[in-house]
Formats: structure tokens, C-alpha cells, sequence
């Protein structure tokens, strides 16, 4: 039976919510457009990660809550970006990263990387303690790369359709031809190796009232539109209970455990509904 009138239009509303969140229509930004020639072969694992909306909304918000515990990082959105006016922008540039580099024709997908790569050599700064830091640092790269693909599976675990193991190091050992790309070193290729860096890596993480700040201005940021602002409560709740215990205290904040049932069941209500949406 065909879908009736009702249906189509539920979907197009909603398919249209989701592109206007993600893509700026004042400056004309239009859907990437997948290719058969892209980085990836369309079936991927990474296709099917990335091209979940919710799961790779609730994965992109921890990973940068996740991200800007390193004070290189955090310095980096600190000192050249505009984040207090556009986080929304910064959240937008991110997914476009990600779609293009992963869908778009490898000729796209090369362009991006060269932009970011080109964008990441003029960045540069000295720390509080007066230590430098550049953002082109092949193991601050590294440490990007592991936390948004960690918290990218991480949700696509917990609201999507759960891989096996061997599924997850191949999402790991697909996505790495991107950090090599970048120039991240050293790069994990498999769980294990992703795991063994992110505890390779917390001695270098701390926190200070600027990283209190930037998360502040992201968890608290007013939602694009009316539409998705029930959702965008729903997924930051989700994102901030996705970050290891570690993580979350370091920021000071609470798993919401009276809610959490709620937080993780309107999640996945939602996720069903855009990829219902988008079938």
C-alpha cells in the first residue's frame, strides 16, 4: 500500500528540519550528495555510521565535550574561534566535514581535507603555562580523530543497530584513511588501539573555567528552531550521559539517573522516527 498524503508530508517535514539544521540555506549550503565515487564504498561500515542523524548528532556533541578536556584543543576554540557567537556553525562545519569525507566524490572529499589541513596550519598558540601548541600536532590530530569516532560508534552502539566486534575495527580501520590524511599520528585501527590511546591520553587532560565555559555555551546553546529544540534536549542529555564516568566528572556533570530511562528512551524514539523519515 502506498504511503498516504499524510505520511509524505510528516516525512518531508521532518527531512526538511534536518537539512536546515545542518546546512546554513542563507549561504546557500545545499545536502551532500552521495557518490559512487566517494572515499567509502556505500556499503561501509562507515556509511552506515555516519549516515544515522541522531546517533551521529548525540556521538559529534560528546565527542567535543570529550575533545575540549585537552587544553590544546581547548585553546584552539579558545583563542580563533567565534564560538560564543557560532557554535552552531562550528557544529554545522564539523558534519559537513564529516559528510563530504565520507560520501561526497573523492574529489570533494580531497578538497575538505586540504581546507581543514590548510586551516589547521594557521592555528597556533601558547598555553596558559606557556607551553606551545599547533592544531597541524600529528598526535593532537590523533587525539580528534579517536575521540569523535569513539563517541560517533559509541552512539551508533547504543541507539542504532549494535555491530560485533569486528565490525566496530572495521569502522576503525575504514576511518583511519581520513586521519592519515589529516595527518594524525599515531592512528588506531581497531577498539583495542582506540581505547589503548584515549587512556594514553588522559594525563594530558584537565580543566579550567575555559573549559567550563565552552561547554557551557555548547550544552546550553538555543536549538535552530522551534521543531528541533525537543529533540536537541533530548540528544545533548544523551551525549552528556554517552561520556565515560571519567569524562563526566571531570566536567562536573551528573548523569541524570532518575531521568535516564526518559533521556535514553526519547533518544531512540527519536532516532527511529528520523530514520523512518529518511527510509
Amino acid at each position: 500500500m502506498p504511503p498516504s498524503p499524510i505520511t509524505i508530508g510528516l516525512r518531508k517535514r521532518l527531512i526538511g528540519v534536518v537539512r536546515a539544521t545542518f546546512n546554513d540555506q542563507q549561504k546557500g549550503e545545499a545536502p551532500v550528495v552521495r557518490s559512487d565515487n566517494a572515499l567509502f564504498p556505500r556499503d561501509s561500515v562507515t556509511w552506515r555510521v555516519h549516515g544515522d542523524v541522531t546517533t551521529m548528532m548525540v556521538g559529534g556533541v560528546a565527542s567535543l565535550l570529550l575533545q575540549m578536556l585537552h587544553p590544546a584543543v581547548l585553546a584552539g576554540v579558545w583563542d580563533h574561534s567565534a564560538f560564543r557567537k557560532d557554535m552552531l556553525g562550528r557544529l554545522r562545519r564539523t558534519a559537513r566535514f564529516i559528510a563530504e569525507t565520507t560520501y561526497a566524490d573523492r574529489s570533494t572529499a580531497e578538497a575538505s581535507i586540504a581546507k581543514v589541513r590548510e586551516v589547521h596550519e594557521r592555528v597556533a598558540g601558547v598555553l596558559p603555562d606557556g607551553t606551545p601548541y599547533r592544531a597541524d600536532d600529528p598526535e593532537l590530530l590523533a587525539w580528534v580523530h579517536v575521540t569523535e569516532m569513539w563517541c560517533f560508534l559509541a552512539a551508533w552502539q547504543r541507539y542504532g543497530v549494535p555491530f560485533s566486534r569486528a565490525e566496530e575495527d572495521v569502522y576503525y580501520a575504514e576511518t583511519a584513511r581520513v586521519a592519515a590524511a589529516l595527518g594524525a599520528d599515531p592512528i588506531p585501527r581497531s577498539r583495542f588501539e582506540a581505547e589503548g590511546l584515549i587512556t594514553a591520553m588522559r594525563p594530558q587532560l584537565m580543566v579550567d573555567h575555559r573549559t567550563r565555559e565552552v561547554a557551557r555555551f555548547l550544552l546550553n546553546q538555543p536549538a535552530p528552531s522551534l521543531a528541533m529544540a525537543p529533540a536537541q534536549a533530548a540528544i545533548f542529555a544523551a551525549a552528556v550521559d554517552l561520556l565515560p564516568d571519567w569524562a563526566r566528572a571531570m566536567h562536573g556533570l551528573q548523569r541524570p539517573v532518575v531521568a535516564l530511562p526518559l533521556v535514553r528512551g526519547s533518544t531512540l524514539a527519536i532516532a527511529k522516527t528520523f530514520r523512518w523519515a529518511f527510509h
